[in-house]
């Protein structure tokens, strides 16, 4: 199939094909209804046409991917496609069929609810890029729901999936963010009080969407022949540098999953990202970050914080869960493998190969953020130390480790209050006079740490801040641009958007987009924890 008039950049030039939809068994039920479909990966079903679809952000760069130029996605063709109201030549709708394993619990089959894949786009380079609406309309995977999403999720998602592509996190990206002129009831704080909220769709782009749950599914119905079906087609189309299905190709695919699965939670961690819902049907074989639900960024520095109100009385999905949580996803994608992968061994060491790429990943990301050259095993004492002291008093992890790197370039033998001169915007209050002397006793440590380390200060200083962010989506702001939407100011999105561009560089004049949260947004729905309302 030729990709050469992608370039030209417009709607009609998009190249699709439709490998998921041509290749792998499909639902032979065409009614929109919702059931439980056995022995197909995927229903074929058109999104419901929305009342009066309007363009409010596109992702240039997003765009850039599939080679539409970003003034195309201002016309009010754009807004028909991407709300669900057009199709274009060459696309094939369909929501996927999958399980999986929810708060730990089987959950059997779960499916695309509220997302419709449109296709596949080949790019001028040959990339493969599968575009997918998010709120388009009911599926015969939406149970109860119907199919929609609103307006604040919406946002949230668009934002964050950008945001983490510029912070250099694996991730889904989002082309477009519509809003569809209808009204969606919700329930958003679970407590009987629904009110009408507005709509709206993002269009997703990924390699593919495809899940650990999808393997999961057809294993727990001892369907081994589409669950054959949907391995080999991963492998030929998404990890052909593995070679050609067998089963040792099988054993090194799992294994490069863990890997990646591995790095992607580093990641995370690096920049104080909280899933919310590690639920095995939101893990992506690809490694990343797939579906923006009720998620959160770390602010005061606290392990045990979950974003999601779901997850709040058990905390499984916690920012200091997230490493074993995904292991013990892992584990159950392996469990899904076994009929593939008989021997027990190489799955397990895939497992293992997990746990050690994760450590020696945190281990080389903590490095990077002290701004050392290497991680030494004395190492392990002081980042604990450090972690302790962040849980004693208060303390916005982005802007401490931001404020860190301007001790990398402070002489030995300053005064204390100069000492602790960049860390004090961290503070959400300020240190008890014990645990004052105890964290300048680790900062004076650290300061005979990079003697030793022999690194040059301003060389060390532009390090840590290249991996140490200065503009995160804090719930907070997050939800200003939200509340502003509401109100029919969406200017805020593309402004949040265009600092995110940018999460590593202090830009003058935007200076508000990296304060702490304010007291105010402590408890306030939607700058703390979320629920799954959408």
């Amino acid at each position: 199939m030729s990709c050469t008039s992608v370039a030209a950049g417009r709607l009609d030039t998009l190249v699709f094909d439709d490998s998921y939809v041509r290749e792998l068994p499909g639902d032979p039920e065409s009614t929109n209804t919702v059931r439980a479909v056995y022995g197909a990966c995927h229903s074929l079903v058109v999104p419901t046409p929305v009342a009066a679809p309007r363009l409010l952000a596109c992702s240039r760069e997003a765009a850039a991917l599939i080679g539409l130029d970003a003034g195309e996605c201002a016309t009010p063709r754009f807004a028909e496609v991407f709300a669900g109201n057009a199709l274009l030549p060459g696309m094939r709708p369909h929501a996927a069929c999958y399980g999986g394993h929810q708060f730990g619990q089987w959950a059997g089959q779960l499916g695309d609810g509220r997302a419709i894949v449109l296709g596949e786009v080949l790019n001028a380079g040959g990339a493969r890029w599968t575009l997918q609406l998010k709120g388009a309309g009911r599926t015969p995977y939406s149970r109860s729901a119907d199919g929609r999403a609103v307006l604040r999720s919406s946002i949230r998602e668009f934002l964050c999936s950008e945001a983490m592509h510029h912070l250099g996190v694996p991730t889904t990206r989002a082309l477009s963010l519509v809003v569809t002129g209808e009204g969606v009831l919700r329930d958003m704080l679970y407590d009987g009080n629904p009110q009408i909220e507005p709509g709206a769709v993002v269009c997703r782009l990924a390699p593919s969407f495809i899940r650990f749950g999808h393997f999961e599914l057809f294993t727990a119905r001892g369907d081994e022949y589409t669950l054959g079906k949907l391995a080999d087609y991963t492998l030929r189309l998404h990890f052909p540098e593995l070679g050609a299905p067998s089963p040792a190709t099988y054993v090194a695919w799992f294994h490069e999953i863990c890997r990646r699965t591995a790095r992607l939670v580093v990641e995370w961690t690096r920049v104080g990202f909280v899933h919310g819902v590690m639920n095995t049907d939101n893990m992506s074989v690809h490694g990343l970050t797939l579906d923006y639900g009720p998620y959160g960024w770390l602010e005061d520095y606290d392990p045990l914080w979950t974003p999601n109100t779901t997850d709040a009385a058990g905390r499984r999905y916690c920012f200091g869960n997230q490493p074993g949580i995904a292991q013990w996803n892992l584990a159950r994608l392996a469990a899904a493998l076994r009929p593939l992968i008989p021997e027990a061994e190489a799955l397990q060491e895939g497992i293992d190969r997990y746990a050690r790429t994760y450590a020696e990943g945190w281990r080389a990301m903590m490095a990077a953020k002290l701004g050392l050259s290497a991680f030494e095993a004395e190492d392990a004492a002081r980042v604990e130390t450090l972690f302790d002291m962040l849980r004693e008093t208060p303390t916005d992890m982005t802007l401490f480790f931001r404020g860190l790197a301007e001790l990398a370039e402070l002489p030995g033998g300053v005064a204390d209050d100069a000492l602790l001169a960049p860390l004090r915007v961290a503070w959400y209050a300020p240190p008890a006079p014990a645990a004052r002397e105890r964290l300048l006793v680790w900062l004076r440590a650290l300061q005979m740490r990079y003697a030793r380390d022999g690194r040059p200060p301003e060389e060390r200083r532009a390090a840590m801040n290249r991996v140490n962010p200065l503009y995160v989506p804090r719930n907070y702001l997050v939800q200003q641009v939200i509340d502003r939407a509401e109100q029919g100011d969406t200017a805020g999105i593309a402004e949040m958007l265009d600092v995110l561009r940018h999460p590593y560089v202090a830009q003058p004049g935007r200076e508000g987009w990296a304060a702490p949260r304010p007291e105010w947004a402590r408890n306030r729905v939607g700058c703390s924890m979320l629920s799954c309302s959408s």
